[in-house]
């Protein structure tokens, strides 16, 4: 049995190795036919290869070649263009070499014709000095000195011809402009104080007032920040201070405590504060009227609590509010009669002199305070420089700024628009005499009609009736530098020449 296994392992080994023998055999075979194939599409890659490669080869031949054929072509072209500029140029160093040469002769020749002219000029001039009998600095001396008295002259013709010109045009058109805007806007003015009074029932009232070892009237001075004047004025109080609203808050605080009979400090602080109230109410109330009568609107609120101030606000006896809303009236009227823009000419006018509502309070003038101002609350460039400009700090730049300028000088020389105290009105006066008689041949001068003329004596054998003319337009200019006044000052030279004899 064992045996019959052996026999059986080794046959089954046998075949098993003679298959694999087969199979391996067979595998050399499809191995060498992969490989024989192999090589063959290698060959064929290679073969393609070379030939694709021969082919770009060829191609960059062919553009390198097209490439050095352009740039040489284009070397050769722009040889071509050297070659003709350096012909060209040679040309025109001949030319310019040519153009040198004549121009060193023209130079001798022109050398040679000024020094023959420098030696007539020689002989002319002793010439002259001799006949004439007068150094060169005497005659220069003498030709300036006739020539300053024509220039004098002719001076002060052009300036006569040019005035009556300008006048028969410029002031025409321009009183037909003023008097327009002045019939259309007729405003109402009151001569209003810095103090305000409070009329009494009886004079019984001033001890109530008064109160007892002067507890009330402290208290109200305390509370307001006003003088209380109690004087042999029969039935009447005087409340005086610089603040225009604080007065006006006294005056009503004190009229309800008047008309209540109830004064002692508990009471005046209740009345004081309702008055404040109903003042700070009243200025808002009056601002917008302004606002809404003018016809400006988008103003800030401040601005127009400010405008509302001026109510209280007076400048030589004219309400300034009033004053504001008539200057914006003309100006507007003004900018209509030229074309210019009423709606920023009517903003402007009313915003002038927004500093006066505040300038007991701030320090500066309310051209500079009505600026800062302006700025704070968004106002344009054009007002501001409009409000710089009304007093004529500063010159005027724009329409809008001469015609507010203007309008303000109208509304304060308007008859009955404002009072002069005494004291400045005589200043003024004598200033204006002042400015006149400083001038070189004048011999008198008379400030007439209210200082609105003056009058002007001159020396007849000094001034001639054309230099007269000049002397006038200089006194004018100096009055306008110098001198502050209300609406124009007309300046009048007379010249007079008197022949005097004697019957004996």
């Amino acid at each position: 049995m064992l045996v019959v296994l052996l026999i059986g392992w080794f046959i089954g080994k046998s075949y098993r190795f003679k298959r694999d023998e087969a199979e391996l055999g067979s595998a050399k075979e499809q191995a060498k036919s992969i490989l024989e194939k192999a090589l063959k599409d290698a060959e064929i890659q290679k073969k393609e290869a070379l030939f694709e490669a021969k082919e770009e080869v060829h191609r960059l031949r062919s553009e390198l070649e097209k490439e050095i054929k352009d740039r040489r072509n284009e070397l050769q072209r722009q040889e071509r263009r050297t070659i003709q500029k350096e012909e060209s140029l040679d040309k025109r160093l001949e030319g310019i070499e040519r153009q040198e040469e004549k121009l060193q002769t023209k130079e001798q020749e022109i050398d040679r014709v000024r020094e023959q002219a420098d030696e007539i000029y020689q002989k002319h001039y002793t010439e002259l000095e001799k006949i004439s009998a007068m150094t060169q600095d005497e005659a220069r001396s003498h030709l300036l000195r006739l020539a300053e008295e024509t220039i004098q002259t002719d001076l002060a013709l052009m300036i006569r011809n040019a005035e009556i010109e300008a006048k028969e045009k410029s002031e025409r058109k321009a009183r037909e402009i003023i008097g327009l805007a002045i019939q259309r806007c007729a405003a109402d003015h009151v001569a209003e104080t810095t103090v305000s009074v409070v009329e009494l029932p009886n004079d019984d009232m001033k001890g109530r007032i008064i109160g007892r070892e002067g507890r009330n009237i402290r208290t109200l001075e305390t509370l307001t920040g006003l003088d209380l004047i109690i004087d042999d004025t029969p039935e009447a109080v005087i409340l005086s201070g610089f603040d225009p609203v604080r007065r006006e808050i006294g005056r009503v605080a004190l009229t309800r405590l008047v008309q209540d009979g109830r004064i002692h400090p508990a009471r005046i602080e209740e009345v004081v504060e309702r008055a404040m109230r109903e003042v700070d109410q009243r200025i808002e109330e009056e601002g917008e009227t302004a606002t809404y009568e003018v016809g400006v609107n988008g103003l800030h609120p401040e601005i127009i609590k400010l405008l509302g101030r001026l109510h209280f606000r007076t400048s030589y006896g004219q309400n300034a509010l009033k004053h504001s809303k008539e200057v914006a009236y003309l100006a507007a009227m003004m900018a209509a009669e030229i074309g210019a823009d009423e709606t920023m000419a009517k903003r402007a006018g009313l915003l002038h002199d927004l500093g006066k509502a505040v300038d007991h309070e701030i320090e500066g003038s309310h051209v500079s305070i009505g600026v800062e101002l302006a700025r704070k609350f968004g106002e344009g460039p054009e007002v501001l420089h409009a409000i710089e400009a009304h007093h004529g700090d500063v010159e005027t730049k724009t329409v809008i700024a001469s015609l507010v300028q203007a309008a303000d000088a109208i509304s304060a020389a308007r008859p009955g628009a404002r009072r002069e105290t005494l004291e400045t009105y005589i200043k003024r006066l004598r200033k204006l005499e002042e400015i006149a008689t400083e001038f070189e041949g004048v011999e008198q001068a008379y400030a007439i009609q209210a200082g609105r003329e003056i009058r002007i004596m001159v020396k007849p054998d000094k001034v001639d009736d054309i230099m007269a003319y000049k002397l006038a337009r200089d006194i004018v200019k100096n009055i306008e530098d110098n001198l502050n006044y209300p609406g124009q000052i007309k300046v009048t030279v007379i010249r007079e020449t008197r022949a005097i004899d004697y019957a004996k």
